[in-house]
């Protein structure tokens, strides 16, 4: 994880224990702000910034699931490590299966703590760069001519250029001045360059 890579959002319902987790960011200075509901971090919350939760699962109004639940439905997939009692371990397990990157059972040891925050903090920034390159991608791709997509989608898929030609009614030739250019404004510098920005393409739209 490299500095300033993102804030501490501690949402939980129980005052001290807000307050001890930022004690405790406090002493390895990594930012943090404590919301005593998730109603009130929503509020406030603004998905641009970097950072991961440390959310109760537990909690009046809206729960720790349901907050997760809301957040997955917007699209904001921030890192969330959870805060469980013994008998929240079902739903930290359930919370888990929908991506959170942990689970921390009351009384926590500090340093358990800290370490899912930073793997936590770690796996944002991955996920945010992750998504930057994804749209450098989706650029390079939409630049490309409606043929010259069409002989992207056929090369990236393994076809040689004389079957690319036969099925676009195509010459071979033409094939070739074609692929070049696909290769210039996609700045591949291979075909498995071309197949891996086909695969990322298609994880993405899933």
């Amino acid at each position: 994880m490299t500095d300033g890579a993102g804030t501490v959002f501690v949402v939980d319902d129980d005052e001290p224990v807000r307050d001890a987790i930022g004690l405790l960011l406090d002493t390895v200075d990594i930012p943090h702000e404590s919301y005593g509901s998730a109603q009130e971090f929503l509020k406030a919350y603004d998905r641009s910034r970097t950072g991961c939760l440390v959310l109760d699962i537990r909690m009046p109004g809206m729960s720790g699931l349901e907050l997760q639940d809301h957040l997955i439905a917007d699209n904001a997939p921030v890192p969330i490590v959870f805060i469980t009692g013994h008998g929240d371990i079902p739903m930290a397990v359930e919370a888990m299966k929908k991506g959170a990157v942990d689970f921390i059972r009351k009384p926590f040891r500090d340093q358990e703590l800290l370490d899912r925050i930073h793997e936590a903090l770690s796996m944002d920034e991955e996920n945010r760069q992750s998504f930057a390159d994804l749209e450098v991608i989706r650029e390079r791709i939409n630049s490309l001519t409606p043929r010259e997509h069409e002989v992207f989608e056929r090369v990236a898929e393994g076809q040689a250029n004389k079957v690319v030609a036969i099925d676009l009614s195509i010459s071979e030739r033409t094939v070739e001045i074609h692929r070049s250019q696909v290769m210039q404004k996609t700045r591949a510098r291979s075909l498995a360059d071309l197949v891996k920005m086909k695969i990322r393409l298609e994880q993405a739209s899933g």
